[in-house]
C-alpha cells in the first residue's frame, strides 16, 4: 500500500514511542500526586511536553492545556467563550472543520448564540471586508482555520486578527492540520487548537492554547472532576500521550523547514502529472497559500468513490476523515462553489515524512491507470 492520506492521520514516529513507553510502567505515577516521586516524575514529563509544545507553536508552556484532541480543544473554547453571555454572537467560515461548525451549531441550538457563517472565494480564502462587515456590538469569536484540511488553503491570519482583535473580539484558529507543517506562532491569536496525530504523534491527546496575561482569555471548564491543569480541566491526565505529543512537537520543529521544502516539489509534480495525463483535472484551493503537502484535484466527469476503489494499492480520501463516512458532498468543497458532482469527483492527496520521490511516481501512475478504466466505464 502506498498511503498518501496523512491528513487524516500520520504514524507515530518511532523515536515518539520510544519516548512513551516507559510513562506506561515505569513511570506510572499520576501527575497530581505530590507528595511521591512517582507523580513528581509524571508531573515533570508534563512540565517539558508543554515547553516542547510551546516551542513549536510560540505558546508560554503555561498556556497549554492537553486535551483528548482537537475536537475537543475547540469544544472547549468555543463553548467556554460564549458561555454565560448575553445574546453573543460567532462569526466562523463554511469551509471550517465539522469540528467547529458542530460546536457553532450547539451553542447556537442551546445557548441561543447568534451565528454567523462566511462564505469564500472559489480558492477557499474568506473577504475581508465581508468579514469585517459581519462584525456586531454583540461579537464575542471569531473562528478560522489556520489550514484548511481538505485544499490545504492557509488564510491570512495575521490580517484577520488586525481586523479582529482590536475590537475586543477572541479569535480562535483551529491550526490541527498547520501544527507540524508549517511555521505556526500564537502571537496572532487567543485561542489555538491541535492534535498530536496529524504530526507523528498518537491518537488521543491534543492542546488548546490559551492567551494569558492583560487581555487574556478565561474559560470556563468543560470538564469538571479536578483541579489538574490549574483547574482549567479536569481529570487524570494522559501522560504517556502528553509525552509522546512533546516529543513530535520537537522532531517537527527539528525538521519542519527541510521537509517543507522536500515536499513542496513532490506535491508540485504529483500535481502536474496529474493535470497533463489526466484531461479536465483541475487543482482545488489557493495555490498561492497552502500547506506544501496537500492537493485536492476534481477529475471532471469522474465518481471519486470509484476512482479510489478501483485504485485498491493507494490510500487516499474524498474529504476529511470526520466526514468521508456520510456519502455526502464535501461541504468545504460546496463552501468554495464546486457544484455536487464536481465535489463527488475530488481526491485529496496529502503526502508525508515517509512518501519519497519513487513511490509518489508510482501513485501517479496507478491514479491514472484508475481514472482511465473508471472513465472507459463511465463512457460505457
Amino acid at each position: 500500500m502506498i498511503y498518501l492520506d496523512y491528513n487524516a492521520t500520520t504514524p507515530v514516529d518511532p523515536a515518539v514511542v520510544q519516548r512513551m513507553l516507559p510513562y506506561f510502567a515505569e513511570h506510572f505515577g499520576n501527575p497530581s500526586s505530590g507528595s511521591h516521586a512517582f507523580g513528581w516524575t509524571a508531573a515533570a514529563a508534563v512540565e517539558a511536553a508543554s515547553e516542547s509544545l510551546g516551542a513549536l507553536i510560540g505558546a508560554a508552556p503555561t498556556d497549554i492545556v492537553f486535551t483528548s484532541g482537537a475536537t475537543e480543544a475547540l469544544n472547549m473554547a468555543i463553548k467556554g467563550v460564549t458561555h454565560d453571555r448575553q445574546r453573543p454572537h460567532v462569526v466562523t467560515v463554511g469551509t471550517e472543520h465539522k469540528a467547529v461548525l458542530d460546536a457553532c451549531a450547539s451553542v447556537k441550538r442551546n445557548a441561543g448564540v447568534e451565528m454567523t457563517v462566511l462564505k469564500t472565494d472559489r480558492t477557499g480564502q474568506v473577504d475581508l471586508e465581508a468579514l469585517e462587515h459581519s462584525l456586531r456590538e454583540n461579537t464575542v469569536l471569531v473562528a478560522v482555520m489556520w489550514a484548511n484540511n481538505e485544499t490545504g488553503t492557509v488564510a491570512p491570519i495575521a490580517e484577520i486578527a488586525n481586523i479582529v482583535r482590536p475590537r475586543g473580539i477572541t479569535l480562535l484558529s483551529d491550526a490541527t492540520q498547520a501544527v507540524g507543517k508549517l511555521p505556526v506562532d500564537v502571537a496572532n491569536v487567543d485561542l489555538l487548537a491541535c492534535s498530536a496525530h496529524k504530526f507523528y504523534g498518537p491518537k488521543g491527546v491534543g492542546a488548546l492554547y490559551i492567551r494569558s496575561g492583560r487581555g487574556g482569555v478565561r474559560l470556563p471548564r468543560l470538564i469538571d472532576g479536578g483541579s489538574q491543569q490549574r483547574s482549567r480541566r479536569g481529570g487524570t491526565l494522559n501522560v504517556p500521550g502528553i509525552v509522546g505529543m512533546g516529543a513530535a512537537a520537537e522532531l517537527a520543529l527539528e525538521s519542519l523547514s527541510e521537509e517543507m521544502a522536500r515536499q513542496i516539489p513532490l506535491r508540485d509534480r504529483l500535481e502536474t502529472d496529474l493535470l497533463r495525463r489526466c484531461a479536465g483535472a483541475v487543482v482545488n484551493g489557493d495555490v498561492s497559500s497552502r500547506l506544501p503537502q496537500t492537493t485536492s484535484v476534481t477529475f471532471a466527469n469522474t465518481d471519486a468513490t470509484k476512482l479510489m476503489a478501483a485504485l485498491r494499492t493507494v490510500a487516499v480520501s474524498a474529504a476529511s476523515a470526520c466526514q468521508s463516512a456520510s456519502g455526502k458532498p464535501s461541504h468545504v468543497l460546496k463552501a468554495m462553489g464546486l457544484s455536487d458532482a464536481d465535489a463527488h469527483a475530488t481526491v485529496r492527496f496529502s503526502l508525508g515524512r515517509p512518501t519519497t520521490e519513487h513511490e509518489l511516481a508510482e501513485a501517479t501512475d496507478l491514479v491514472v491507470k484508475a481514472w482511465q478504466e473508471v472513465s472507459l466505464a463511465t463512457a460505457n
